[in-house]
């Protein structure tokens, strides 16, 4: 429990809780919870539900120059809006992985407002045990910990070229290939390597 205590404590001090700039988010939506699911999640989630500002979400779409025939996952989706905004932009299709339940209801619930449900797929699942070999493209929005014990599978099950990026925390041991600075937040951008 002290970890993540002391996560929120982090997210807070750099201001990541705060509210969505007005114009910015309220194309997404909050879904109350247990409408409709009883499940929980299978273990606790390893980062607080901290949404990615809408202007990031464009900068990091843009670093990772998605195009159409890509298939994007992002690896602790929470509200949708990375998934949700490829599919809207690229036509790409996207797949979402978040140990939430509620989080994991409310991307569909965003997905199905967007109009673009048929492009999404919204998965509760462990980001440790799911398959996103598929993936063109990896977005994340994690603590520096869990990016770096994801590491190890984003090199061992992703195809050689697939781009990895990442808002605000970059992986241990491994050089992005850009770093980049937008609405005053980074973005860290790899490329899974031959």
């Amino acid at each position: 429990m002290g970890i993540w205590k002391a996560a929120v404590g982090v997210a807070l001090l750099l201001g990541l809780g705060s509210a969505p700039a007005v114009g910015q988010d309220e194309d997404f939506i909050s879904v109350p919870p247990n409408l409709g699911r009883s499940d929980l999640p299978e273990r606790a989630p390893d980062v607080p539900y901290v949404p990615t500002p809408q202007p990031v979400v464009d900068a990091m779409l843009e670093v990772a120059d998605v195009k159409p025939g890509d298939v994007l996952y992002d690896l602790g989706s929470g509200d949708g809006r990375i998934v949700v905004t490829a599919a809207q932009r690229f036509g790409v299709r996207g797949v979402g992985i978040d140990i939430n339940p509620e989080r994991v209801q409310e991307a569909e619930a965003n997905a199905k407002a967007a109009g673009v449900e048929r492009l999404t797929d919204f998965r509760q699942e462990d980001i440790f045990k799911a398959d996103f070999g598929e993936a063109t493209v990896v977005t994340m929005y994690l603590l520096p910990s869990v990016n770096n014990r994801l590491k190890p599978k984003l090199l061992n099950d992703l195809k050689p070229g697939t781009r990895i990026v990442s808002h605000a925390f970059d992986i241990e041991g491994w050089e992005p290939e850009r770093i980049i600075e937008t609405d005053g937040r980074t973005i860290y951008f790899w490329v899974v390597p031959e």
